[in-house]
């Protein structure tokens, strides 16, 4: 199971799930594609497109820096022409990059709801189009970051527009693995057990103190490893969680993913999970 000599595009790459992704990935002699908005450092969010790539060659893998909006067709279009001009392929794409905003109808704005679609939605669908021409030559992955079609009405109550949002990524795995098949495209849906400790999540909640409750991003980079590291559709059409996949490939301890190692305090389980 490695990925020495693939190449991986992974959206919104800067910090966070994707960096880390984009981190093990490297460990193994990947080429890595970091398509992402940050280019200048952010004063509250740490991470450059230019500094992981940094980081990812530091570990061993090979590195290109994209400035990418993925909102923008010609722009995300051009950028996969640069990645597989550079590296010669493309073996995955993963579709990390998101906009979260946990508002109601009532009271979200028409113009936070169009960034949340546009990124989260309509981004999944023009990255994979704009990927397929190279993943029908690789028989490569495409990887969702969305969650399980959980349609229990809680995570309707609050948050609908994201979660609306978050569930058309999901739905996309399911018709795009169906679509894909006859080209040996695996694609599949990621999401994890329980919160995970990020600078994103710092931000949104004003402070680490829930980072007691979490786990690291290295759960989610190990779980997304096994499954792009799988060959033949062996793992497809499938909205897995982290642990689920883990479990699968032999891992029964979770401990050492603590973001508090000592372990006393009760993890939270992410939304869209029960």
């Amino acid at each position: 199971m490695s990925l020495q000599g693939k190449t991986l595009f992974i959206t919104g790459a800067s910090r966070g799930i994707g960096r880390e992704i984009a981190l093990r990935a490297a460990r193994d002699g990947a080429n890595i594609v970091i398509a992402a908005k940050s280019a200048e450092p952010h004063p509250k969010l740490p991470g450059t497109i230019f500094s992981v790539a940094r980081e990812v060659e530091a570990a061993g893998g090979q590195a290109l820096a994209l400035q990418l909006d993925v909102r923008d067709e010609d722009a995300v279009r051009q950028a996969l022409a640069k990645a597989a001009e550079r590296f010669g392929a493309i073996d995955a794409l993963v579709n990390n990059a998101g906009a979260i905003k946990l508002t109601g109808v009532q009271h979200i704005e028409l113009k936070r709801f169009d960034l949340m679609h546009q990124i989260n939605t309509r981004a999944v669908l023009l990255c994979s189009q704009a990927a397929l021409p190279y993943l029908k030559q690789s028989a490569g992955h495409i990887l969702n970051l969305s969650p399980p079609l959980n349609l229990a009405s809680k995570w309707f109550a609050q948050y609908s527009p994201y979660t609306v949002t978050k569930y058309g990524m999901s739905m996309l795995t399911l018709g795009m693995s169906e679509e894909f098949g006859n080209y040996g495209i695996s694609v599949n849906s990621l999401w994890p057990q329980t919160m995970i400790a990020t600078a994103a999540i710092e931000f949104q909640l004003g402070s680490r103190e829930s980072f007691k409750h979490a786990r690291t991003p290295a759960i989610m980079a190990d779980a997304a490893h096994a499954i792009l590291s799988s060959g033949q559709r062996r793992i497809t059409g499938r909205l897995l969680i982290d642990e689920e996949i883990l479990r699968e490939q032999g891992v029964s301890d979770f401990s050492h993913y603590r973001f508090d190692p000592d372990g006393s305090e009760t993890l939270m389980t992410d939304l869209f999970v029960d």
